[in-house]
């Protein structure tokens, strides 16, 4: 199953240029250069993984990681920037980032942490699944 990424930032040539890095590892990559851009996207496409920018205009990553946690909170957002401060990354954890990550990233430390988050999402679906399942077995009493 190929993961499902979302690449989030403004700076254009640098995410299409890490897109393709990402599809040339055969992963499934779309790209958007704003946070609204991004939030449109998830509205309908379940993505398992959403690298995103910290510093964008308009909507910086912050305010669009809670949108995205809003949208579809089984995603995992990896939080990305060029200008790190301790505030920011803390400010990212605190509002459901996965990880934090700064640029420039290797591509290989970038697809480690994308697996591990891709692996955090699909343990979410397999116990919500068991869960159901076991309600439905108390429900009708099998």
């Amino acid at each position: 199953m190929k993961i499902k990424i979302l690449l989030v930032d403004d700076e254009k040539e640098f995410i299409d240029t890490l897109a393709e890095r990402l599809k040339i590892r055969k992963l499934n990559v779309s790209v958007a250069y704003s946070g609204n851009a991004a939030l449109k996207l998830v509205q309908g496409y379940d993505y398992d993984v959403v690298v995103l920018d910290v510093l964008m205009p308009e909507m910086d990553g912050i305010e669009t990681l809670k949108l995205l946690k809003e949208i579809a909170p089984l995603t995992q957002i990896i939080m990305l920037t060029g200008n790190a401060t301790v505030d920011n990354a803390i400010l990212g954890m605190k509002n459901g980032a996965y990880d934090f990550l700064l640029k420039p990233v290797e591509t290989a430390v970038l697809i480690e942490k994308i697996n591990a988050a891709f692996t955090i999402k699909n343990d979410h679906h397999k116990r919500i699944a068991k869960a159901k399942i076991e309600n439905i077995v108390i429900r009708r009493g099998w």
